[in-house]
């Protein structure tokens, strides 16, 4: 079972978020099973040079691009056990940066076509593409439409795995007429065509084998207008070749009690939590306290994650006597609410505006809660690396969040964290309040804190579903 993971980013390489992280995690998952999976991404500027060095050359092809011809080189790096490929265009991916660019649908065009045609030089045929999000929709589109009388293109099966689907790579319909070298036919209602534009993303809907995305509910979800980002009524239509395989992480690489980026590492030990716990409160300057409950907040700043529920409540949320941090970046208005605050509670906030991995693992580490109300969540990471941290999730039950966290019931004694389901501000508070009231209970919390560890959301379960859905592809 010979499987090629297609993206635009992969950890360690490049990363913006959980996209990289599935594809550096999950192949080597699958390489247990027995599958032969390897990835190919997009040479970029950004690979920082300890890799880029690494990079053995290969070949140089040339790649058509309706009437361009532009040159790809062919890297190759094995780096744990994985065979990783670098398609390198000095003019494309010689810059600053991944996404947002005014060219990114010839940027990613090229890619997609480079991956085809660098197919027979590669010394492994895959018989699958595993596709990830919009940047690689053309893939199957292209598959379909220029291989398909070629012999060596005939047996290679598609999967597309939707990571989120509000990202959608859509253009100008007559620049991608111009630069697809695709007749009219590609761009009618029932392919790429998208409310007068085109969707990568769609194409890879429409033209895929098999579409998969990351977390069982977030498969039902996508499904009805309110989550289906106008694209439900073909996702209904497909829903046959629709699956839900939740996301993992990998628990080598999240693991506290051998984590180099915490201040303390720590296994099952409360004790050496809170010794974390007051040394990111010296670290961020605020009192050092073990008994004030640490609430920490670690994502993008917009709405999507529930910043205007978070917005609308912050200062009920202080008054209950917590401390609140804050780690990450994102729309403007938030960061400026949110430092206002910070200025306003200097004694119980503080916010840390920029990406950092290694605060990032601070964060999971010290906090005894970990707040994530989203508005929709297609699977999320965070909320399970909080789990093995042993910070307890409050989260808003939809996509993967509500497959994930399972309300702890005092009574049973079972559950992982704390739930709400209406997107409402005084929900969520009235749960936090719940938590809180919990939290002072050292026996029924420890009881909680134990439930989390042991959960077990690594990629071993899934990476068989991902088996089983290969099996039916190469049945195909």
């Amino acid at each position: 079972m010979e499987v090629l993971f297609v993206a635009s980013e992969s950890f360690p390489f490049i990363k913006t978020g959980g996209l990289a992280d599935v594809v550096g995690s999950l192949p080597s998952e699958l390489i247990k099973l027995g599958v032969d999976a390897r990835v190919v991404i997009p040479k970029y500027r950004d690979i920082p040079a300890v890799f880029q060095k690494k990079i053995i050359f290969k070949k140089r092809i040339t790649v058509s691009l309706g009437w361009r011809f532009q040159h790809c080189g062919i890297g190759q790096l094995e780096h744990r056990g994985i065979t990783y490929y670098f398609l390198e265009n000095e003019y494309y991916f010689n810059r600053s940066g991944i996404y947002g660019f005014a060219d990114d649908a010839e940027r990613f065009a090229f890619f997609s076509r480079a991956v085809l045609e660098a197919l027979p030089f590669l010394e492994f045929k895959p018989r699958i593409l595993h596709c990830h999000d919009w940047h690689t929709g053309l893939i199957s589109v292209f598959l379909k439409s220029h291989y398909l009388n070629n012999p060596f293109y005939q047996d290679i099966r598609t999967l597309f795995t939707i990571h989120n689907l509000h990202y959608q790579g859509n253009f100008p319909r007559e620049l991608l007429e111009e630069l697809l070298d695709l007749g009219p036919e590609y761009f009618t209602m029932e392919t790429l065509e998208f409310f007068g534009r085109g969707s990568y993303l769609k194409g890879g809907l429409v033209y895929s084998d098999l579409l998969n995305t990351v977390s069982k509910t977030y498969a039902e979800e996508i499904q009805t207008p309110y989550f289906g980002v106008r694209l439900d009524g073909l996702l209904k239509k497909r829903k046959d070749s629709l699956a839900g395989i939740l996301n993992g992480i990998d628990y080598t690489q999240y693991d506290p009690g051998n984590d180099p980026d915490i201040f303390f590492p720590y296994k099952n030990s409360p004790l050496k939590k809170q010794v974390n716990k007051l040394k990111l409160q010296e670290v961020l300057g605020l009192p050092s306290s073990e008994d004030t409950p640490l609430l920490a907040f670690v994502n993008r700043l917009v709405e999507q994650k529930g910043l205007d529920l978070i917005e609308h409540v912050l200062d009920e949320i202080l008054n209950l006597g917590v401390q609140f941090v804050i780690l990450g970046t994102g729309e403007e208005k938030y960061e400026r609410f949110l430092g206002e605050l910070a200025a306003r509670y200097p004694q119980q906030m503080a916010v840390v505006f920029k990406f950092d991995e290694s605060l990032a693992r601070k964060f999971y580490a010290a906090s005894d809660l970990f707040l994530l109300p989203s508005r929709f969540e297609p699977c999320g990471t965070a909320q399970l690396i909080a789990l093995r941290y042993g910070s307890i999730p409050i989260v808003r039950e939809t996509g993967g969040l509500k497959d994930t966290i399972i309300p702890f019931d005092e009574n049973s004694r079972e559950g992982n964290g704390f739930c709400f389901s209406r997107y409402n501000a005084h929900d969520m508070l009235f749960v936090i309040k719940r938590a809180l009231q919990l939290y002072r209970d050292k026996e029924i919390w420890s009881h909680l804190v134990n439930n989390a560890v042991q959960s077990d959301y690594s990629w071993n379960k899934s990476a068989r579903e991902y088996c089983a859905l290969y099996g039916r592809l190469l049945e195909m």
